[in-house]
Order: C-alpha cells, then structure tokens, then sequence
C-alpha cells in the first residue's frame, strides 16, 4: 500500500512539473545576428525552437535579450529558411549537454553533439550554464601537478587545482605544447575545447598533437571559427560543464581551452548585435563580466579538481592588450610563448623569465626553489649582456657572474629544449637540475 502511494505521489510531482500550456510568438525581424520575437514569454539564457517549414529540425535560439515588448534570439544553428511568422517554442530550460564515461575519445561540436560518429548512449543531462564554486567550498592547492613538460614542471610548477594563462601569439608553437600535456600530464583525463579554432586544424591537433593515445583519455569540444558567434561561446560552456562533471565525480581533470581571445571575439559579437556600446578596442563591457565567470568555474572543490590552461592569442605580440590583461589579473600564473625563441627552433618556446607560477613557492621543495632561482639567475644575467657577448665586446674575467652565465649558459638551453614525443618524469626533471649546483 505505501509504495502505491508514494507511485502516486511520484506520478503527481511529475504532472505538476510538465507545462500544459506553453507562450508561444512569432518572428518579427531578423536584424544582423539577432532574431526578433514577439509574444513568447522566457527568460534570458532560456533556448527556444524555431519551426521553420520544410526543414527537417526546428533552428535553436537562445535568449539574449529584450527590446520593448520583444524578445531578442541569438542562433544556434543556420538561420536558412526563416522568415517572419515562423513559430517560436521555448523550451522551458537553458542549454544541457549529456555526460558520462562514453564521451571519452568523442569530439563534440559546441552544443555538446558528437561529430565524430555515433551517438551518446547516456541518459544524464548535466546544464551548461553553471556558477562557480563557493569560495570557501574550495580545497587549497597543496599538490604538484606534473605536466610532462621539463620547463614547467622544473620553473613553472603547478598545482592540481590551478589555472594558468598561455600567452602566445599565432604561430609560437600553443598547439604543439597543449598536446605535449595532454598526453604526457598526471590527469585522470582531459577536456579540450578549441574554440573559433580554424576548422582545418581541428583534425590536425587531434592527429598529430593529441594521437590516437590522447584522444582516448580525452573530450574534444570544436566550435569552428564558421560557427555562430553563440555557438563558439557556448563551446567554452559546455567543455566548462563536461570537466565540472567528472570533478564532482572526484577525478582530476586537466582542461584546456585555445582561445579565451576568440570567446571574447564572439561575445563582442553578441554584444554588439544587440546594441552594447563599444569600450576598450572595441570591446563590450559584458565580455570583460563574463571572462571570470567562465575562468572561475575550474580550479578546486570538494571533491576533484580541474586544472586548467587556457590559452590567449596575443595580437601584434603586444602582452598588455585588454583581453590578455584582464586575464592575466584572473588566473593563478602564466606562460609566455616567444616568438624569437620559436624563429631560433627552441621549442617548447617558453620565456620562462617572462613566466610565473603564482603557486610554485607554495607546491616546490626548498632545493628545488632554490636551483630554480639559480637557473632564472643565470638566464637573467646572460640575457642582460647577450649583445655584448655576441659581437665579442665582453673579455672574461671582467665579471664572474658573466662568465657563470656564459658556462652553463648551452647546458641551460639543452634543458629547457624538448621533443614533443619526449616525456620527462617529474623526479628525474628536478635529477637534471642538479647540474646547476656549485
């Protein structure tokens, strides 16, 4: 008898959950990248299907804004087809994305729906649009975090937990070096979300960077830089909620994102299409409020971490232009890619006198600090009088700092070089550190 009722009740809980009767509008206008309804009654961020006759499958929109008694829709999808009267139907709820262990080796387009073949046979739909962690929710980071890479992990080291800006222009080598960590890192597992990518390297990465072993201990999220401006910014979401939900799951999760420069690129768009001003090199103000909110969403909680790199494309090189700033004063360190170092085929081309890890006092044992310290020393020193050093200006002898930096200078650099099939192991990386000790 209990347990007919608490069917009943079920059942009942259910038919109160389900609308009965939906708003339904129509479209009005179609200006630019914005859909104009009227009639519909939803909330902003909530996706709505437009019918479009003849087309096999309704056009997804989101709410983005309201303007008089209108509702204004960004797409999610090719507007082809449209024309004023086609009827709008709101969904009730914002963008969701299905989870679980099957989405390992997937590629997801930025809506979270596989491209590579065959569906996802998982039943948990996991939202999108998620709030950071409580503040006080987060566990501190007090464990290393080993990339694979000899120059992070030795001047650079990161904790489980932390997220680190890679700060590059095009061309420096980023994609090489995020594939180098994906398959060489401590991660359970990672998220890769390429985001206004070029849709030629899409395939290029996920074959010659990530590999067939990457990938299988991977989710690749691409929303191609062909895609609507909504879709590109929903891809960073959605690779946000992908790694959100194997954290909570109590896994370690390494999440990378090239680039948080082409999201702000698509939430100017969206700015600018629905009528925000202008600010810093034409900028809206909404994206410089929305970059924490997707960058604070990684890091620790209570159970799992993400650890995160996300990557910025500098333009003209310049380090201190408003996206990179901004993201700079958000993050937990950095790493500069140099171009002269990339043109002298030093590769991974990390200025790592140019680099920080806000976290590495905290992680590093004392003798690894201080050999760290030493190499950073010799590095600054032999940088400092490279043109004197060059055209034989400088007699040894003149200045012992010098001429410690000139000697260990070439061993420094053989250090720092590394093949991209070559994994160096945390313990052995500090090992070879030693060669700096007096």
């Amino acid at each position: 008898m209990q347990e007919y009722i608490r069917e009943i009740q079920r059942w009942r809980q259910k038919v109160q959950q389900v609308k009965l009767v939906r708003s339904t509008g129509k479209v009005t206008k179609v200006i630019g990248l914005t859909v104009e309804v009227k009639g519909v009654t939803a909330g902003v961020g909530e996706v709505c299907d437009i019918i479009v006759p003849g087309e096999s499958e309704p056009v997804m929109a989101e709410v983005v804004g309201f303007q008089e008694d209108s509702s204004i829709l960004m797409p999610l999808g090719e507007l082809r087809g449209l024309y004023p009267g086609c009827l709008v139907v709101p969904r009730g709820e914002s963008l969701t994305v299905k989870v679980g262990d099957e989405l390992l080796g997937k590629v997801l387009d930025g809506l979270g729906r596989p491209m590579n073949g065959g569906g996802i046979n998982v039943q948990q739909n996991f939202t999108v649009n998620n709030a950071p962690p409580d503040p006080l929710e987060r566990k501190r980071i007090n464990e290393i975090f080993t990339t694979g890479v000899r120059a992070i992990d030795a001047l650079l080291t990161c904790g489980k937990g932390q997220r680190i800006g890679i700060f590059a222009g095009s061309g420096v080598g980023k994609s090489t070096l995020l594939g180098m960590m994906a398959r060489f890192c401590s991660a359970d597992l990672n998220v890769i979300a390429l985001i206004g990518e070029r849709g030629r390297e899409v395939l290029e990465f996920i074959e010659n960077d990530l590999g067939h072993e990457g990938l299988a201990r991977s989710v690749v999220v691409a929303a191609t830089s062909d895609q609507p401006a909504l879709v590109r910014l929903k891809g960073a979401f959605v690779a946000s909620a992908i790694a959100e939900y194997f954290r909570d799951r109590g896994q370690d999760v390494l999440l990378f994102m090239d680039s948080v420069t082409r999201f702000a690129m698509a939430q100017r768009e969206v700015g600018l299409a629905i009528g925000e001003p202008p600010a810093t090199r034409g900028y809206t103000p909404s994206v410089f409020s929305l970059l924490p909110k997707l960058l604070e969403r990684s890091g620790t909680a209570r159970r799992g971490t993400i650890t995160a790199f996300y990557t910025v494309l500098v333009e003209a090189d310049d380090m201190n232009e408003p996206v990179a700033d901004a993201v700079r004063g958000i993050l937990d360190g950095h790493i500069v890619l140099s171009r002269e170092l990339a043109a002298r085929n030093h590769y991974p081309a990390i200025d790592v006198l140019q680099s920080v890890s806000r976290l590495m006092n905290d992680l590093a044992g004392s003798e690894h600090k201080q050999l760290a310290a030493r190499l950073r020393n010799l590095l600054a020193t032999y940088k400092k009088s490279e043109d004197l050093i060059n055209v034989g200006a400088y007699a040894r002898g003149s200045n012992k700092a010098i001429d410690e930096a000139i000697k260990f200078y070439p061993k420094i650099n053989q250090f720092l070089c590394q093949d991209v099939n070559e994994k160096s192991d945390f313990n052995k990386t500090i090992q070879d550190l030693m060669f700096l000790r007096k």
